[in-house]
């Protein structure tokens, strides 16, 4: 499951990962920006985070990090919308993974500087979907997860694996280590 948090529009995506095959489950925007109430749309992107692992039963959580702007109320705001999304995650037992725009675009597209319509083409073009969303948030977060997935890859046996350190990656990988 993939975020793109906000409190004016919030970004999910979920993809199946089964073998090497990846597939769209779903992806779409809350807009929380409706709502007049700061605390509301905090309690309804808690609610619609929580409500989504509900149903679709994700086995990780990845999260776009807010990006380092000049307006500090946004950055605020945008901090806020990432805090009650990760809550929502943890009380779910899901661990949180997050990854910088700049990280997002380079998996995914291999260009860290790509712009918001070539994620999207390469997204339709490895989920292999026509559709265009909406909102390009519902594409930024889908990115999110299919970024995550190819972070846990590992090289050799495609298969998901976190590492704990130095000495894991040693151990995993003699031939690489001079």
């Amino acid at each position: 499951m993939g975020i793109d948090p906000g409190t004016a529009v919030m970004g999910y995506g979920l993809i199946e990962v089964q073998g090497n095959n990846m597939s769209l489950l779903e992806m779409d925007v809350l807009k929380p920006g409706k709502v007049d109430d700061t605390y509301k749309k905090l309690q309804l992107i808690y609610n619609t985070v929580s409500g989504l692992i509900i149903k679709y039963k994700p086995d990780v959580f990845a999260i776009e990090a807010p990006f380092f702007g000049k307006n500090v109320q946004s950055m605020l705001k945008l901090g806020r919308a990432q805090g009650v999304a990760i809550a929502a995650a943890m009380r779910h037992g899901l661990d949180v993974t997050e990854y910088s725009p700049k990280k997002i675009k380079q998996s995914v597209t291999g260009n860290g500087n790509a712009n918001k319509e070539q994620v999207l083409k390469m997204l339709q073009h490895l989920l292999k979907f026509t559709e265009d969303p909406k909102y390009l948030d519902a594409s930024d977060a889908l990115a999110v997860a299919v970024c995550h997935h190819f972070q846990q890859k590992t090289l050799t046996t495609g298969e998901s694996k976190k590492s704990t350190g130095w000495g894991d990656f040693i151990k995993n990988n003699p031939g690489r280590v001079k």
